[in-house]
């Protein structure tokens, strides 16, 4: 039986689980099982059910039966003047030779895998934006607490700098500055708490929550941290060429459209089919006769009788119609064929660039480590020589901005790690995949 299973790169990072919270690991899974767009395609394997019996079709048999009756009015002698009357018939038509059918037969089971992996396509867009939602949402949250643990720093310098102005020992321009710095900080907050909010909204969509005015949203769990990784690009790409699911579905269009070329085809061969009719009387004597005239002795009497025999037919002579259908499929078939090679071609560009990009993020990491420690300290000491009076107001602002931008580069490049992963494994075909092998697990 047929299974979903995802398979979630071993990089992401191990959340901490809260009950007043939502984990990564829980995230995707409700997505898998609430998300609108998920549930669609789940739904949409039925109709592809339905419509690979339409395929199957034109090879099964068809089977007729009717009854006609009526009622018999007038005067004859010996004969009642008003009588029922009916008969019933029946028939079946088995293909016995069809040039379509075996290719009908490949299409209809096709059209189940292409709705299997539209299903693999929707799961990974959808786990993919909830993934990205749920590191956006940390990311915005932790960026504003930096930002408002830095304000309230400079809040601190404030009250000491109105301390100092009140009693004499400082101008109002030296108070007046370290509040103009402290304000800078509100509008940068905001727009994080914007971010962060939106960011929620995305994961209430993507979980199906209801987004009314008493809805709950949820609340991201855990912290975003550097984590030191290893990339195999060479085995990955490899791996992501056979088990993308939106590759799959390309190759899988391309035999759709063979498929529905073969079909197309068959009309250039003879269509042999058993035929079995049957009619049932259930008077005898009754007799067929001509359209005109009274009864005569070679008219035929009709009575239930079984025929069986079988019917041929060829085109032999083709107006275009045939042919012209062909060559549009044939289109249809080669520009499929196109898109997929560029896809295919595009996988390995696609995984380099995501490599380059995390090692330019680890690079950037390694020197922004030793330079936060540094804006650390020198934030520090300058803060305790401001208090003194041994430093000026603008170099305590070079000071806390420098720490301010280090802190936050360290964040920001940490986010940008998760996002490369997740993108990583969009392109590798590792979050999803539809397949009959249950010897694969969780990894």
């Amino acid at each position: 039986m047929k299974r979903l299973k995802i398979t979630l790169s071993l990089l992401i990072v191990f959340w901490a689980v809260s009950a007043n919270g939502i984990t990564l690991d829980a995230l995707l899974q409700t997505t898998m099982e609430k998300n609108p767009e998920i549930q669609k395609a789940r739904r949409n394997l039925e109709v592809a059910a339905g419509r690979r019996l339409i395929f199957r079709s034109v090879g099964l048999p068809d089977a007729t039966i009717g009854v006609v009756g009526g009622l018999q009015g007038g005067h004859r002698a010996g004969e009642k003047r008003t009588q029922p009357f009916g008969f019933g018939y029946g028939g079946v038509t088995q293909p016995f030779f069809n040039a379509a059918v075996p290719a009908s037969f490949r299409r209809g089971n096709i059209e189940i895998l292409i709705a299997e992996q539209q299903l693999n396509v929707a799961v990974v867009e959808q786990l993919q934006a909830a993934r990205v939602a749920f590191y956006s949402a940390i990311y915005n949250r932790s960026l504003k607490g930096v930002r408002a643990e830095q304000r309230q720093r400079l809040e601190q310098n404030v009250s000491s700098q109105k301390d100092r102005y009140e009693s004499g020992l400082t101008d109002r321009g030296v108070f007046v500055g370290a509040e103009v710095q402290t304000r800078e900080l509100d509008p940068r907050i905001e727009a994080t708490q914007r971010d962060y909010d939106g960011a929620i909204l995305k994961l209430a969509e993507a979980l199906g929550e209801n987004l009314g005015p008493s809805a709950t949203l949820p609340e991201p769990e855990g912290e975003l941290k550097y984590a030191t990784i290893d990339l195999n690009l060479d085995a990955e790409t490899t791996a992501a060429l056979q088990a993308r699911p939106d590759l799959k579905l390309a190759r899988l269009l391309v035999r759709a459209a063979n498929e529905d070329q073969r079909i197309i085809e068959a009309a250039y061969y003879p269509i042999i089919n058993a035929v079995v009719s049957a009619e049932y009387i259930p008077v005898s004597g009754v007799r067929r006769t001509e359209s005109t005239g009274s009864p005569r002795r070679s008219d035929d009497i009709i009575s239930s009788e079984i025929r069986a025999g079988g019917a041929y037919t060829w085109r032999v002579v083709d107006n275009g119609k045939t042919y012209g259908a062909v060559l549009k499929q044939r289109s249809a078939r080669e520009i499929n064929e196109l898109l997929l090679h560029k896809l295919e071609a595009d996988v390995p560009r696609e995984m380099a660039r995501i490599r380059h990009d995390l090692q330019a993020v680890s690079a950037k990491q390694d020197s922004l480590a030793h330079a936060s420690s540094a804006a650390e300290k020198n934030a520090l000491t300058v803060q305790q020589n401001l208090a003194g009076g041994v430093v000026s107001q603008y170099e305590f602002r070079l000071a806390q901005n420098a720490l301010l931008e280090t802190r936050s580069g360290l964040l920001t490049l940490a986010y940008q790690q998760k996002l490369a992963l997740a993108e990583w494994d969009r392109a590798t075909g590792r979050y999803f995949q539809f397949s009959d092998d249950t010897s694969q697990n969780v990894r």
